[in-house]
């Protein structure tokens, strides 16, 4: 008898179970894919889907937003909306301030040359360094500029470090002593364990951004770890890109620092008195965040919109191509449209699911006439997209569904000839590396790869 009431409590409980996460998975705003695959867990293995579900299916909801006050960026100085470009107004519409004018903005195109310049800022530093990463490592790298920024702080400059807590899950809060006995704060970004439905173990902060002085920034997609960046070359070092910038756009930057460091610590960082900045620069360029903190997809949609209507060509490099049935469709159109579509990945990443989920769509854009570009040297971990003559981005997102609807991400838009140039050249250099195409694969393959594309919203 007690068997039989214990047997139907487990019923009743994994009922209750699935009804409760069936009724918030629906109501949240996913892809069609995501939402069913979700619903087939929970159903299916209500007792563990609900778990998973909880600690990683959190999407972008208003109650996971109210958690924090949302990103407000400053609109001062932008330039006249006549003047904006489609993708500059297109942004616009989603509450993204303008691109601004007089900007400077160097790429830093290999990890050695974001190392020299991110050391050289910090010892140039005079009043604050804000540092944002998803990685912060332990190793010799995180060791030498964590030694830098603690000299800085014994000094007097105001030395802020805040890391992702799942990104940066392998380093300690010990490994920061130094710094905090400097007079440094340190702080990680979001808890693993938390409160149901929050979703906050899957919305993790990906941007990458170093601010000195609230008057320069280095950003992109780089992290503070030695597969990143470093003093000297390495043979297995990562192919990355990130840029230094001077000009009004670093206001931005700085307010997306306070911002998520008022989230994470709990106290505002007051912003700087003296708001005039000189013009650095004849570089156009539009700061664009994404992330439970901006409303919609302004990023998701702005490359969307630019696939759409790319004339001549749209080149995108990223480490990963998990995209969206809609995103995946874009590529396919802009393939059949003629342009000259071209995609650069890793030959092999380091996520083994995430090249398995590609491989269909890499197939059939290739099918449609794209270009599909393999780089044989080693991992690519770069987020870099041109389209035509007239837009360069550079960011943190990768090209897949959670750095689209999960993360906390940031790219910077830019207009001007020169960017998108230099974009252009650090493209073409990566692309020498390359082997082209991907060839047919046998049945067994093509249903591993199947699934794993089934699997891909969970990724």
């Amino acid at each position: 008898m007690l068997q039989l009431l214990l047997d139907h409590l487990f019923v009743v409980i994994g009922f209750a179970l699935a009804v409760f996460g069936l009724g918030h998975v629906v109501r949240q705003r996913r892809s069609a894919a995501a939402t069913t695959l979700w619903l087939l867990v929970i159903v299916l293995f209500p007792y563990l889907g609900v778990p998973l579900y909880l600690m990683f299916g959190g999407r972008k909801t208003r109650r996971a937003a109210a958690d924090r006050q949302k990103l407000d960026l400053p609109a001062r100085g932008t330039i006249p909306e006549e003047e904006a470009t489609a993708p500059d107004r297109l942004l616009r519409s989603f509450g993204v301030p303008g691109a601004t004018a007089g900007n400077g903005l160097r790429l830093c195109g290999t990890g050695e040359e974001t190392y020299a310049c991110l050391m050289e800022n910090i010892a140039g530093a005079r009043e604050s360094i804000d540092v944002l990463t998803f990685i912060f490592a332990n190793d010799e790298v995180g060791r030498a500029v964590l030694e830098a920024l603690a000299r800085r702080a014994a000094q007097g400059i105001k030395v802020r470090v805040l890391v992702d807590g799942v990104g940066s899950w392998g380093t300690r809060r010990r490994f920061f002593r130094a710094l905090r006995r400097a007079g440094g704060r340190v702080e990680f970004f979001t808890p693993v364990i938390h409160r149901p439905f929050r979703g906050r173990s899957n919305l993790r902060n990906h941007r990458k951004l170093v601010i000195f002085d609230d008057r320069r920034v280095i950003a992109g997609g780089t992290n503070v770890a030695s597969e990143y960046i470093g003093p000297v070359p390495r043979p297995d070092r990562w192919r990355d890109l990130a840029f230094f910038l001077e000009g009004p756009a670093v206001a931005h930057y700085a307010e997306i620092f306070r911002s998520d460091w008022h989230f994470a610590a709990g106290e505002p960082v007051p912003p700087r008195l003296d708001t005039a900045v000189a013009p650095a620069g004849t570089g156009v360029v539009q700061v664009v965040p994404s992330g439970p903190d901006v409303a919609g997809d302004p990023l998701y949609d702005a490359l969307l919109s630019a696939l759409f209507s790319a004339r001549r060509r749209f080149w995108c490099v990223t480490p990963y191509f998990v995209p969206d049935e809609t995103m995946a469709t874009a590529f396919l159109v802009a393939a059949h449209r003629g342009i000259d579509l071209r995609l650069l990945l890793p030959a092999r990443s380091n996520h083994r699911m995430a090249d398995l989920a590609r491989g269909t769509y890499l197939r059939e854009i290739q099918a449609a006439g794209g270009r599909i570009l393999l780089y044989t040297g080693g991992m690519v971990h770069a987020k870099a997209a041109l389209m035509d003559d007239d837009l360069a981005v550079i960011g943190s997102a990768n090209l897949d569904m959670r750095s689209f609807f999960l993360n906390y991400e940031c790219a910077v838009f830019s207009y001007d000839a020169a960017s998108v140039a230099a974009t252009e050249e650090w493209i073409r250099r990566l692309a020498a590396g390359c082997r082209e195409g991907v060839g047919e694969v046998g049945p067994f393959r093509d249903t591993i790869e199947g699934i794993a594309r089934m699997v891909g919203p969970l990724l």
